[in-house]
């Protein structure tokens, strides 16, 4: 472990147990302490922070070359469970990789969304992600992986989520998360970015990019949730409940989890499995409960119509946007895409062969998808070249 760098790693705390599993063999804590890190017999009586598990000849592999640990994680063969802050922040403490535009855990500090946990790798053009309701900038994982060799790829819990501040009484609505977009930006010193949104993280990709179009490049929109268009039957009673509720309300760890679990289909696997580490993480706490109620609630009520309404609004999105949609989607199902061609005739549309989460599902397509979309972004007007 004499090859630990403290400074890619973010350890809320300053302290983490980190265990460490061979499959079918033994296991070892890596105990970190502020700057320090010590690897020890790992405490089975004892629930790590997170945990890593691989079989030998993973393991081997990443002890002669550590950025092999990365490319296991996103192949399959290393597995990470609990925190993905801090095991995918372990893999990047011990790549043995020192060059700029390596993958680095951080926490910037905004002016009104207080701290906001980030990842971030590459150089070039900044390309921000904004991940979906309950989940966490970890999403963005094999996007950051396909994009840092051109661009400068940035991730971010949002407010609510993850490693972010949770503040009780929030809006925890589209325009208050893309407020806490543009204060991430400004934190980081980037005046205009790429925007890359699933899911609610696209109706805030697209919030941003009707509130200062300006410092937006393109609008890259992975299954974005968008305002119901059907009737909203429930809008009295859920607009009466109050958010704040799961302060108080009792969420005993194994029938929530169990809940969870078996709602969602292979959440026993891979990213799947991952993902719902994540969400538990945050949902498990009184404010992570409270923020989450109120951002669901909020695009529940999202209104579709009127002069302020979502859709007469749509119509206004100067920034070039690409709509990336699943055929299997039923969250946002892909008949809305003839909904966004008649507002926004000039964007760019994908269909793929999956549900909720492109980056996830489909990486190689979408990621193709994303690069080609940015190069037409970036690229200058035919006249601009002339002569």
């Amino acid at each position: 472990m004499e090859r630990f760098d403290p400074d890619p790693i973010d350890v809320p705390g300053g302290r983490a147990r980190i265990r460490l599993e061979v499959a079918g063999g033994g296991a070892w804590d890596a105990a970190i302490e502020g700057r320090r890190l010590r690897l020890e017999e790992a405490n089975l009586g004892g629930e790590p922070d997170a945990l890593l598990r691989a079989d030998a000849d993973t393991w081997r592999a990443i002890a002669s070359d550590l950025r092999a640990g990365m490319r296991a994680f996103t192949r399959g063969r290393l597995r990470v469970r609990r925190s993905l802050h801090l095991g995918v922040g372990f893999l990047a403490a011990t790549s043995g990789t020192t060059e700029p535009g390596r993958l680095t855990f951080e926490t910037v500090r905004t002016r009104r969304s207080g701290r906001i946990s980030i990842l971030s790798a590459g150089r070039g053009e900044p390309v921000l992600c904004v991940h979906g309701l309950g989940g966490t900038k970890a999403s963005f994982l094999p996007t950051v992986a396909a994009l840092a060799d051109a661009y400068r790829v940035i991730a971010l819990d949002l407010p609510g989520s993850g490693e972010s501040d949770k503040p009780i009484g929030a809006p925890y609505d589209a325009d208050w998360f893309a407020r806490a977009v543009f204060e991430t930006m400004d934190a980081l010193g980037v005046e205009r970015a790429h925007l890359a949104g699933n899911s609610m993280g696209g109706r805030v990709a697209i919030e941003a990019g009707l509130m200062e179009r300006e410092r937006i490049g393109g609008l890259v929109l992975l299954s974005p949730a968008l305002a119901w268009l059907r009737g909203r039957r429930w809008a009295p009673v859920v607009r009466a409940l109050r958010p704040e509720l799961g302060l108080i309300q009792l969420t005993p760890r194994p029938v929530v989890e169990g809940v969870v679990r078996r709602l969602i289909p292979g959440a026993a696997d891979g990213w799947t499995a991952a993902g719902v580490d994540e969400f538990l993480r945050s949902y498990l706490t009184p404010r992570g409960r409270a923020a989450f109620y109120a951002a669901a609630r909020n695009i529940y009520l999202d209104e579709p119509h009127g002069d302020d309404g979502f859709w007469s609004r749509l119509a206004e999105l100067s920034p070039t946007a690409l709509f990336v949609w699943g055929r299997r989607d039923t969250v946002v199902p892909i008949g809305f895409m003839k909904h966004v061609e008649r507002a926004l005739p000039r964007a760019r549309h994908v269909e793929l062969d999956c549900g909720h989460v492109p980056q996830l599902e489909r990486p190689r397509e979408t990621h193709a998808a994303i690069r080609n979309f940015l190069r037409e972004v970036e690229a200058p007007p035919a006249s601009a070249t002339a002569g």
